[in-house]
């Protein structure tokens, strides 16, 4: 299977690294809106500009598109799931029917299948909310993220005035861990399931309190949380706090018996070094899933929901029963 990746920040990287490890997965070529001569990429792939790439439409089976949620995706995918098939890993949650629309609108009309919000979450958690909401129907589901990264609240403490450079970290409390896998299913505020921690350079002479008092105050991403802020240098930061880590639980408890007398708990986690290394090899299973599907006829945009498990796997039927199942 021929792959091209679209894009080339530390996702788009990270399926470079993960096409590596896939002896059937062939990189053919990195597509970027920088200078291509300014590009170089970890393990010498190709690099060709973005207007260029309906000149490769032969050599790319599955394009998968590195870009940001907010604003390239929304765009980027219906664009060209016109003329390839295309995986992405759209993240607004509350957004993914209207980005689900409009890229199957566009992978339909061509012939095309798309498959979005593939990774960990969305992606693997949502695989397991589903399974386990299917299994235990009487029950309470409940996700925790961290202890992780959170680039998006990071941007937003970078985008306020005197700030050089910033980490924030959401940490799932462990009393509601606890409470959560006692099986008691406990109604939680979200200031009882996560604390934030931020870590902060500030410019020279720049007004800390002022700086605190932004974040924590922050609608939508710290005014709900018990947040702290810790002031540190470049140095620091850029020793203590360079790496993207993340992870996090899904976790399902529910009742079964006539009376509801049996309670079961179904947990899943993931605990990640790198976000983008991670959520990058899961784009690579999942293109190899739509490739298989395209070769069978199908079209049009997918989620994760869609996805036959062996056909993630590069392994036959045959080595899945006798090896895995």
């Amino acid at each position: 299977m021929k792959i091209a990746i679209y894009g080339y920040g530390n996702l788009g990287k990270g399926v470079e690294l993960a096409a590596r490890q896939n002896p059937d997965i062939t990189l053919t070529g990195v597509f970027t809106r920088r200078d291509p001569e300014t590009v170089k990429t970890v393990t010498g792939a190709p690099v060709y500009g973005i207007s260029d790439i309906e000149n490769h439409r032969s050599d790319i089976d599955v394009l998968i598109i590195c870009g940001g949620s907010a604003t390239d995706l929304p765009n980027m995918t219906p664009e060209l799931a016109k003329s390839f098939n295309v995986v992405d890993s759209f993240d607004t949650h509350a957004r993914i029917p209207e980005h689900f629309a409009k890229v199957d609108a566009a992978a339909q009309e061509n012939g095309n299948i798309a498959l979005i919000s593939a990774g960990w979450d969305p992606g693997m958690f949502s695989l397991n909310r589903l399974y386990a909401l299917a299994i235990l129907p009487d029950g309470k589901d409940y996700t925790f993220w961290g202890r992780g990264v959170s680039q998006g609240h990071s941007d937003a403490i970078r985008r306020i005035e005197g700030v050089v450079d910033a980490r924030q970290y959401t940490v799932p409390i462990p009393e509601a861990l606890e409470s959560v896998r006692s099986g008691s299913m406990p109604e939680l505020t979200t200031r009882q399931k996560h604390r934030r921690e931020c870590y902060v350079v500030a410019a020279e002479g720049a007004d800390k309190a002022a700086i605190e008092k932004a974040i924590v105050t922050m609608p939508n991403y710290f005014d709900e949380y018990d947040t702290t802020v810790t002031f540190i240098t470049k140095e620091e930061l850029e020793r203590d706090h360079s790496g993207l880590p993340h992870g996090g639980f899904v976790i399902r408890t529910g009742h079964t018996g006539k009376e509801g007398e049996n309670t079961h708990t179904i947990e899943y986690r993931l605990t990640l070094d790198s976000n983008p290394e991670f959520t990058a090899s899961a784009l690579v299973a999942f293109a190899r899933a739509i490739n298989k599907m395209h070769a069978r006829g199908d079209k049009g945009c997918k989620t994760v929901f869609d996805i036959a498990p062996a056909d993630l796997s590069p392994l036959s039927g045959e080595e899945l029963r006798a090896h895995l199942l």
